[in-house]
């Protein structure tokens, strides 16, 4: 019985103890299957690539909760969930939402876009990019806010994936406007639209590792406007109400602030989202060109100091309810028609319209000078300082003259180096000779090499000649005039930038010294100023060695430091068979009320030159993101500017008579936190009545169009065709 017993125990803990080992072995068979699961397995099952799925789901522009700010109220819609099984699904989606599209809409009357935004996903959520964004990274600091090594590759990572998303931009845009009613003779699209386009990848692609590249072009953005997103507006309430400039003026309308602008340009923390007022009076139809150049409405640019200025100026006169602008007539004693023709004949070298082209008026005093170069071909820029608090800028704006607002202090002005033939400051009131002559330091950047800084002023004391000589000398500035004008009672001054760096080698002190060979002069952006002189090109393949044909020959000529000319050219014609064929004649636009144009997004100036002819001036905003493309443009003869689209341009509310965006929606993804403030950014500086005129995907195109609806503008023609579109509409004069 014992041993029997005994048997029994041993069997049951064997059979105990064989299964302890029999699930020891399994789990250790399964830790070794995961292991080599997880060694061999695709790429698609792995946790680093299930992490970068996470960025499909974004947080939409209709964000929950409410702005407090901005006074626009997002409502947020379910997010739905779901997975394709199959790229074939995806596939017959898109094929049966490009059915359902409008083929075409007759120009002068609303058409609507068919509405397929239900079947886009949710998509990668908008990077809160800081604003300090510079052009180049590495080589421009900004300044109050430090971004690490990482956060730089990140943004160029997004930077990629934005263009990746984009690679059958062209292909569908090239077929866009082939056949259509709505858009008369614009066939051109299908041979040359995609040439800016391509031209911009190249450049990006090449900047980056092309493995990377190719993954992140395989990354899907979702939806850069939130198709379901309900928006309603409020007012913006700030201390310069009807003219308020974001990044320029002071937003608080409480507290005893002796300034209304900043020293330096500093955007809100939170997005500008709220409307900008029109002026107390209304805002009556602009006076068209060219009878603007000598009268403009006086409530369209009201301003509760700009009624004293009047009164103590004679080049400006109100005469009942306009602001009119005798003839010939200047801050200056003479005349201005004296002026320039004493400047002629101090240096006979400077040919107005002929070598000289593009001048920056430094300080608007008055718009005679930039009116009367104007008639000479000349085409010149007014840079309004941050302390003009009469708005003098706005009353040339008003008029139909070229002009941007801009802190002059500490930072670069949004210009590359060397583009200006020349610089003028007549009683602009800047110490150029104080801080160790660091403004004049700017000056020379900009100033082409050979150009000319015409100074003016009254009667300065014998301390500051002699400050202003010695600073001149130490850039080896040759003064080529020093007179001082009886008939004008004021001094004037013209100085000639150096050809050459010998000269540079001569001076006694290196004070200022020249700057690091790896010291960009074309980075801009919230860029510094250094205290230091950039090297004058010397090889026939750098930009700045030859002066550049005179106008208008000079708008067709590339010089040989400029790449893939042949490429320029064929854009050139591009815009111009789209410009005579669609926009002059297809819009339904009366181009006899455009005179202030804004390119959003331009590239070499293409579009500028096609409306040459016409009687607008074009400003060319190259986006800070983009490949620097600003020389080519002032080359050409023509004006640009480099800007964040993520912030407001500098200039007044109601600066524009129509603004063309060519793809700029879609080059923005991931970019701004709120992409909806470029609508409200256009919203501002366009006039009432303006037009503008939008080319992007239809997938961007329906939420935009609703949003614009939102605004109560008109929408005068819509066209999709092959996931490509183009938008016109017409801003009201619509005040929440």
């Amino acid at each position: 019985m014992a041993i029997a017993k005994f048997g029994r125990l041993a069997k049951r803990s064997y059979k105990s103890y064989g299964f302890c080992v029999k699930l020891t072995a399994v789990v250790i068979l399964g830790l070794c299957f995961v292991f080599v699961w997880s060694v061999f397995s695709p790429s698609k099952f792995s946790v680093t690539s299930q992490r970068e799925t996470f960025d499909d789901f974004a947080e939409p522009v209709s964000a929950n909760g409410r702005v407090t700010d901005s006074g626009v109220h997002f409502n947020k819609n379910e997010l739905k969930n779901g997975k394709e099984s199959s790229s074939e699904k995806k596939g017959q989606i898109l094929e049966e939402k490009d059915k359902k599209r409008v083929k075409g809409s007759p120009p002068l009357k609303s058409g609507n876009m068919h509405k397929d935004q239900k079947n886009v996903p949710k998509g990668k959520k908008q990077g809160d990019k800081s604003p300090r964004h510079t052009k180049q990274a590495g080589e421009q600091k900004i300044p109050e806010k430090e971004r690490s090594e990482s956060d730089d590759l990140q943004e160029e990572k997004q930077d990629e994936d934005v263009n990746g998303s984009e690679e059958d931009t062209e292909n569908g845009e090239a077929n866009l406007n082939e056949e259509g009613e709505g858009v008369q003779g614009d066939t051109d699209l299908a041979n040359a639209l995609d040439l800016d386009e391509e031209g911009v990848e190249k450049v990006e692609d090449d900047s980056g590792d092309s493995t990377n590249s190719k993954k992140n072009k395989k990354k899907k953005l979702g939806p850069l406007f939130d198709p379901k997103a309900h928006y309603s507006w409020k007012l913006c309430s700030t201390r310069s109400k009807h003219n308020y400039i974001p990044c320029i003026d002071i937003e608080s309308s409480s507290g005893k602030l002796q300034s209304y602008r900043h020293h330096e340009r500093s955007c809100p923390k939170t997005s500008v989202l709220c409307l900008v007022p029109l002026p107390l009076d209304g805002y009556g139809t602009p006076v068209k060109w060219p009878e603007s150049k000598v009268k403009i409405l006086y409530k369209n640019v009201a301003h509760p100091k700009l009624s004293a200025f009047v009164k103590s100026q004679n080049w400006v006169v109100e005469a009942g309810e306009y602001l009119a602008f005798p003839q010939n007539q200047s801050a200056l004693k003479g005349g201005i028609q004296h002026y320039l023709e004493s400047i002629e004949e101090m240096v006979p070298d400077i040919e107005w319209g002929n070598n000289i082209r593009v001048v920056l008026d430094v300080g608007c005093t008055d718009s005679s000078f930039v009116a009367s170069l104007l008639e000479k071909n000349v085409l010149a820029l007014t840079l309004g300082l941050k302390d003009d608090l009469v708005d003098l800028a706005q009353l040339a704006l008003e008029r139909g003259f070229p002009a941007v607002v801009s802190p002059l202090a500490t930072r670069r002005l949004p210009f590359p180096s060397g583009v200006f033939d020349a610089l003028h400051c007549s009683e602009c009131s800047i110490s150029w000779h104080s801080n160790g002559g660091r403004l004049l330091l700017e000056m020379n950047r900009i100033l082409r090499p050979g150009g000319y800084f015409i100074l003016s002023s009254k009667h300065d004391s014998i301390e500051i000649e002699e400050a202003m000589s010695k600073l001149t000398a130490s850039i080896c500035w040759n003064i080529l005039a020093d007179k001082s004008d009886e008939v004008s009672d004021i001094d004037v001054k013209i100085y000639q930038k150096p050809e050459s760096n010998d000269i540079y080698e001569l001076r006694r002190k290196k004070v200022p010294p020249l700057c690091k060979e790896n010291e960009n002069p074309d980075a801009a952006w919230y860029a510094s100023i250094k205290n230091c002189l950039h090297s004058i090109p010397s090889s026939i393949e750098e930009r700045g060695t030859e002066w550049p044909e005179g106008w208008p020959k000079r708008l067709e000529t590339f010089p040989d430091w400029i790449n893939n000319r042949e490429k320029l050219i064929a854009e050139s014609e591009h815009w111009k068979a789209i410009v005579n064929n669609s926009y002059l004649t297809g819009m339904g636009i009366d181009w006899s009320s455009i005179r202030n144009v804004m390119d959003m997004k331009a590239i070499n100036g293409g579009f500028a030159a096609a409306l040459s002819q016409q009687k607008v001036w074009v400003m060319n905003v190259v986006p800070v993101h983009a490949p620097d493309t600003v020389p080519i443009i002032y080359e050409r003869g023509l004006i640009g500017i480099y800007h964040d689209w993520c912030e407001s341009f500098g200039s007044y509310p109601r600066s524009y008579d129509l603004l063309h965006a060519d793809h700029l929606f879609s080059r923005l993804k991931n970019r701004c936190k709120h992409p909806v403030v470029i609508v409200v950014e256009m919203d501002r500086i366009l006039r009432p009545g303006g037009w503008a005129i939008i080319r992007d995907k239809v997938e961007i195109l329906d939420p935009l169009e609703g949003i614009l609806r939102s605004l109560h503008w008109e929408i005068r023609l819509t066209f999709g065709k092959d996931r490509e579109g183009i938008l016109c509409a017409q801003k009201t004069g619509w005040r929440p």
